[in-house]
């Protein structure tokens, strides 16, 4: 049978050798699987910073599904996501400032912190 490669993005085995993992590795599939996790990590800023470059998408908005989903070139956020996103931008801002100036970080922001994961994760699995 053979070695087998698994990759940890896509979640997936295959007979391992150099024409089948080059396909995979070079495959929408594993490429759209690789950026989703990798979007799991991006800070708020950055994502902000994308949403707002972003015209909105008209049939996001018109019906509430994309037929091209996180790969959609237009945003698929709201004037009240936009406006949540920027918040969460301020307080992380806020925050990274008290830390430099010495002061204690505030009581449940640990709690906060895996809250916003666990919203994320979800989020990322429902694409």
């Amino acid at each position: 049978m053979g070695k087998r490669y698994f990759c940890d993005y896509c979640d997936r085995s295959f007979q391992d050798n150099l024409h089948n993992r080059k396909k995979h590795l070079n495959g929408v599939q594993h490429l759209r699987a690789k950026r989703v996790w990798y979007d799991l990590f991006r800070d708020a800023a950055a994502i902000l910073q994308e949403e707002q470059t972003k015209k909105p998408c008209r049939k996001f908005l018109q019906t509430g599904q994309c037929d091209f989903g996180s790969n959609c070139r237009f945003s698929h956020m709201t004037e009240q996501d936009l406006e949540k996103l920027s918040a969460q931008v301020q307080g992380e801002r806020r925050s990274k400032e008290l830390q430099q100036e010495g002061a204690d970080v505030p009581p449940g922001a640990i709690e906060d912190w895996l809250e916003k994961r666990a919203k994320r994760l979800s989020a990322a699995q429902s694409n």
